[in-house]
């Protein structure tokens, strides 16, 4: 047999080898996606970093969903971006001291974290040549083989001291901006021909303007951009310790390996399309829309292509209608509502306020036809989350589709620098080991020359 063959002769036996009924998960009790009945998580730990609320617990026991509340160190994340707002200033690297240490900072404290932040963004010629030297086109894996990288210029990479874990955890947080925007320089030279733009960050700049910076020049974003970036970043830096890629790094970090291996777990978990790519999905499902849309405000158009996108005939044939639903959220998404806000100001300043006014459309009729298709929960809740926006965002301000994920990546690395650090130090440490039951039948050794298919 050629190397073609054997191939297909392992592949094809995957049907049979990965077909495991559905209903011996019932009959076993398994949680199938640790996910109970109701589709709230099965409680696998302990935290006190974040926390995502969709539902409240009645007397008889049942899930009442009520409108969503997200909290950061026990601080509602809409207080939080709310007061930041009213001052009138930016708020991610006080997203970073909050769910690091526990608490918002002093105003001394917040200068001298955003100084260290903005210190530590630029890379050394050495590691800034390595990853203009990476090879890829998924800057998401470019970004996780960087991670790596950095484990060799770190003197004490498997330090765990809690010194050191902050340590690392501000040099990542720094780093990621200027890891992404230079990968980004590099995709677009190798696949564009376009020239190399290898900009240092500014000193004593936001990580939101230094990023715009980096990725576009000077004079080349407005003060809108950074602040709604800058809104982004902290709505996406943490959602509790159950989302996939934090508990990668939870999972990860319970061995006691070194901290670039446990993010460069969540990076990996990050990239999938099912977690981190959804807000790619919705500004390409949104861009086939108005393509086949006739009549942006046509609510009968609008109902019939989604209904025809539920039932696979259109867009990527899933039948998924992208930015709609969500795991704990179903009432509402507190991100959601804030960054929305934000995006109406942003689509008047950029001349994009036809395109708002049909997703906000979009928004009301693919909650109704959603429901309406499915009628998958009798409590007949579902809405839509922060990914239905934040693709229309990233795009008006003019960052291309590669670095949505990244994005994500740069905000989060935030939440798993803090869960990656009360992981290893709990009181009591133990390493996470769920159970698998196995359902294969035994079969019995045959000898080699006896064998047939």
């Amino acid at each position: 047999m050629d190397n073609e063959q054997i191939t297909k002769v392992l592949s094809g036996s995957i049907d049979f080898t990965s077909n495991i009924d559905k209903e011996l998960f019932i009959k076993m009790g398994v949680k199938r996606g640790l996910r109970n009945e109701d589709h709230s998580g099965v409680l696998a730990g302990l935290t006190r970093v974040g926390d995502v609320v969709g539902f409240e617990r009645q007397d008889d026991g049942s899930l009442k969903p009520v409108p969503g509340k997200l909290f950061y160190r026990g601080l509602d994340v809409e207080e939080l971006v709310r007061g930041i707002q009213s001052e009138n200033r930016l708020g991610f690297e006080e997203t970073v001291f909050l769910l690091l240490s526990g608490r918002l900072p002093t105003k001394e404290e917040l200068e001298a974290s955003s100084k260290l932040i903005a210190h530590t963004m630029p890379l050394n010629h050495t590691a800034t040549m390595n990853i203009l030297s990476l090879q890829g086109k998924n800057i998401m894996n470019i970004l996780a083989r960087s991670v790596l990288e950095l484990y060799i210029y770190d003197e004490n990479p498997d330090d765990i001291s809690p010194d050191n874990l902050i340590r690392q955890s501000i040099n990542l947080i720094a780093k990621f901006p200027t890891i992404i925007a230079y990968a980004y320089q590099v995709l677009r030279h190798d696949t564009l021909g376009r020239s190399l733009h290898v900009r240092p960050p500014l000193e004593n700049c936001s990580v939101a303007e230094n990023f715009l910076f980096m990725m576009k020049g000077r004079d080349s974003y407005t003060e809108l951009d950074v602040k709604i970036l800058d809104l982004a970043l902290i709505l996406h830096a943490e959602h509790g310790g159950g989302n996939n890629s934090t508990f990668s790094v939870r999972v990860t970090s319970s061995t006691e390996t070194d901290t670039y291996s446990a993010i460069a777990a969540g990076i990996g978990s990050l990239k999938g399309p099912l977690h981190g790519g959804a807000n790619i999905k919705v500004q390409g499902m949104f861009d086939d829309m108005k393509k086949h849309v006739s009549n942006w405000k046509d609510t009968d158009q609008v109902d019939d292509y989604l209904r025809k996108i539920m039932n696979k005939e259109a867009f990527d044939r899933t039948g998924l209608i992208y930015g709609i639903g969500h795991a704990v959220y179903t009432v509402s998404d507190p991100r959601a509502i804030l960054l929305k806000e934000m995006a109406r100001d942003l689509a008047k300043e950029k001349g994009r306020e036809d395109e708002f006014e049909f997703m906000e459309l979009v928004e009301e009729r693919a909650t109704h036809v959603f429901l309406e298709t499915k009628k998958r929960h009798a409590k007949g809740n579902v809405c839509i989350n922060v990914d239905f926006y934040s693709g229309f965002v990233y795009d008006a301000i003019g960052l291309p589709s590669d670095v949505f994920t990244p994005l994500f990546a740069m905000a989060r690395i935030v939440g798993w620098s803090a869960h990656r650090i009360e992981e290893m130090n709990f009181a009591s440490k133990r390493l996470i080991r769920p159970a698998y039951k196995n359902v294969r039948e035994k079969q019995d050794f045959i000898p080699l020359n006896q064998r047939t298919v």
